[in-house]
């Protein structure tokens, strides 16, 4: 199958300007680009979306443009949004910029006809008489109103700033066309409005070589939940902000109804591999196959072999409570959320003054008697000697002691 066919087998086509005439024009390699907005020093799994999407492009043949807002990144995009964005200085958006081209690296051959593209090269000089000029002319105020992106906005209010943005999307598009030979844009539907209106641009600056636009569905949860967020906030893919291990939780707690659909959207295993875990969600679901399936592709792809195996270790200790085997970077990982207490490294301490020191358990009578009913454990391994003394013998890599008062209260005592 064709690229098209392929993304529409994997329900990633949702608009497109001209497919006929797309499906023609990829016969060839193309120049085709997505913009990435930079308000955050990590992109986040709902970027991920994006950067599949131009994997599978560069895959196919063509060429990708990453394109970086550092111009429009200091305006803000009113797209999903109902109220409007803070604004960043130039300083931090730069910082910003960096740190996506950064991650992006890491999914796209940019040593293979791939391009990084910042706008605040063509932006950043743009006097505010030659914009309105040669660019805000071809903009009727009723056409801006008309795109949804601005529509929704109206009722509360939109400044002229983020009014604006659809313009300054519109020229990145059209110099890519000019100075690349960009002929493609894709995007979130979301995006659709300002994708639209930066080949209507094109068309009225008299370009004959047709150019397109593609989006893909914004991604959405069967329970109602927002995608890309956990309790603990968004699931970003530094992996000092969203450890490796808590993105494969992410991953393999997916629900059973949206697993298959995230196979096809974040993998590239083939239609067959899919329809086999497909039919393994159907006759044995307790054995959640695809969703260790999902879990490991994505963290392979984001992270690495090595960070897999890590996260599946950390993973395969917690579920058997054998935690000695655990390396102190891999305990970082695993109980960065739990409650923790710091001691001296210097001091040793009875078992029945640290669980209540450290809250374990409420009172010294509390503790004795956790002890005695054997549900005190440290390291994963149970403790019944009430005069055991918590010292370096103890400790994983002298850094950390593991307890664990009955199945699931865990603390973390730091040295």
């Amino acid at each position: 199958m064709d690229i098209l066919q392929d993304l529409e087998y994997r329900g990633l086509l949702n608009q497109v300007t001209d497919e006929e005439g797309l499906r023609e024009a990829l016969k060839k390699p193309i120049k085709f680009y997505c913009g990435f907005d930079p308000t955050g020093d990590s992109l986040h799994v709902g970027h991920l979306l994006i950067i599949t999407t131009m994997m599978r492009f560069q895959k196919e043949g063509h060429l990708p443009i990453a394109l970086v807002g550092g111009g429009t990144g200091l305006i803000g995009d009113p797209s999903g949004r109902s109220t409007e964005r803070s604004l960043n200085t130039h300083e931090v958006v730069e910082g910003y910029v960096q740190k996506i081209k950064d991650q992006l690296s890491r999914f796209l051959d940019f040593e293979n006809q791939a391009t990084l593209a910042n706008n605040y090269e063509w932006l950043g000089g743009l006097s505010l008489i030659e914009f309105l000029r040669d660019v805000g002319k071809h903009f009727p105020l009723n056409y801006m109103l008309s795109k949804e992106s601005v529509s929704a906005r109206l009722e509360g209010g939109i400044s002229y700033t983020e009014f604006s943005y659809m313009m300054l999307q519109s020229f990145d598009y059209l110099n890519l066309y000019e100075k690349e030979n960009c002929r493609l844009q894709i995007g979130g539907s979301d995006q659709w409005g300002n994708i639209t209106a930066g080949l209507e641009l094109v068309r009225r600056e008299g370009h004959e070589e047709q150019a397109f636009g593609l989006t893909f569905p914004l991604i959405t949860k069967s329970d109602g939940t927002k995608f890309g967020k956990s309790a603990g906030g968004a699931i970003w893919l530094d992996s000092d902000k969203t450890s490796p291990y808590e993105l494969y939780q992410f991953w393999i707690n997916t629900d059973d109804r949206d697993v298959i659909r995230f196979l096809k959207y974040f993998t590239f295993l083939s239609k067959e591999d899919i329809e086999a875990l497909e039919k393994e969600v159907e006759t044995a679901p307790e054995k959640r196959v695809a969703h260790k399936t999902l879990a490991e592709e994505v963290i392979k792809l984001v992270h690495g072999e090595k960070a897999l195996e890590q996260a599946i270790r950390i993973s395969e200790a917690l579920f058997s409570g054998n935690l000695a085997d655990l390396t102190a970077e891999e305990i970082k990982q695993g109980f960065k959320d739990v409650p923790s207490f710091d001691m001296d490294a210097r001091e040793e301490i009875g078992l029945i003054d640290l669980l209540v020191k450290a809250g374990v358990s409420s009172s010294k009578r509390q503790a004795r008697e956790d002890i005695k009913n054997g549900a005190i454990y440290i390291n994963g391994e149970r403790q019944t000697q009430l005069d055991h003394i918590v010292g370096a013998d103890d400790r994983i890599e002298d850094q950390f002691v593991i307890i664990r008062r009955g199945k699931k209260k865990y603390t973390l005592v730091k040295y």
